[in-house]
């Protein structure tokens, strides 16, 4: 083993407990997301300049609608990891499904509860559902960076065995050194991406409904797309064909979607420009 091989910093899984009960990072990282995107969003629509405008929809909509897309965060991430990670064990052991404390997210999964939420309720309050799912956009990447650390301090879904000096050895990876893959996750589908949409917004892209939403979609497909390259893929699924993980797989309709998105919200600026 290289000298340079870094050590894991050891931290339980729990943050505290109290009896039976705990309260985890992973599920911290959850709730602290939450508020923070919340947070976030209410600034982002009381600020008039980012709209050309005022926004349209207001801060006690979103303050709504936060009940709505946890729901749809928890529950389409927890069905899309039945679906698409481990159908078989879950097919075999169906009441493990609603066992969440036990692990097992998918972000894909996650992202379309978050679609259904903003279809729901974007027309049950007559909200137009691309302006929702820009700003639900423009805040998500600080849950993404928040779990990814989460997920490091659990010594889960590490990385590919390698070389290199910033390599570590995870409690559950076996003896060999590997990509602290998390942490790449972390600054890539997390700060980067929380900071390109940022700046977006702050170039005028919320007037244009629809651009923040497939600017993500395409950010976040290549970013997790690149991050595969050094994450070891999941034990039950392996490498598919072409030497594809599950979550390149996922991602290639998400980058579709995201540049047909893209395309309609310039092609309708240019439009209305005319």
């Amino acid at each position: 083993m290289s000298l340079l091989v870094l050590p894991f910093p050891a931290i339980s899984p729990v943050l505290v407990s109290f009896g039976p009960f705990a309260i985890r990072w992973y599920a911290l990282a959850y709730i602290v997301g939450i508020v923070l995107g919340w947070l976030y969003a209410r600034r982002i629509i009381r600020s008039s300049k980012f709209w050309g405008g005022e926004a349209p929809l207001t801060v006690t909509d979103f303050d709504d609608f936060v009940l709505w897309v946890t729901i749809g965060i928890i529950l389409g991430g927890r069905l899309g990891y039945v679906l698409f990670y481990n159908f078989n064990f879950f097919l075999e052991h169906p009441l493990e499904i609603v066992q969440l404390w036990k692990g097992g997210m998918s972000f894909h999964g996650g992202f379309l509860g978050c679609v259904a939420a903003v279809l729901l309720f974007g027309r049950n309050r007559g909200i137009p559902v691309l302006s929702l799912g820009d700003i639900t956009c423009a805040v998500g990447p600080i849950g993404l960076f928040l779990g990814r650390l989460a997920n490091f301090i659990n010594g889960e879904l590490w990385g590919r065995v390698t070389d290199v000096p910033w390599a570590m050895v995870f409690p559950s990876g076996g003896p060999q050194p590997r990509h602290p893959s998390q942490l790449y996750e972390a600054g890539l589908e997390g700060l980067a991406l929380l900071g390109l949409l940022f700046f977006l917004i702050r170039m005028g892209a919320l007037r244009r409904p629809g651009c923040i939403l497939g600017a993500f979609c395409v950010g976040y497909g290549a970013a997790r797309s690149f991050s595969e390259l050094f994450r070891e893929p999941d034990a039950q699924i392996g490498f598919l064909p072409g030497g594809l993980t599950m979550g390149m797989l996922l991602s290639i309709p998400l980058i579709l979607a995201g540049l047909a998105f893209l395309y309609a919200a310039l092609r309708r600026d240019l439009k209305s420009a005319g």
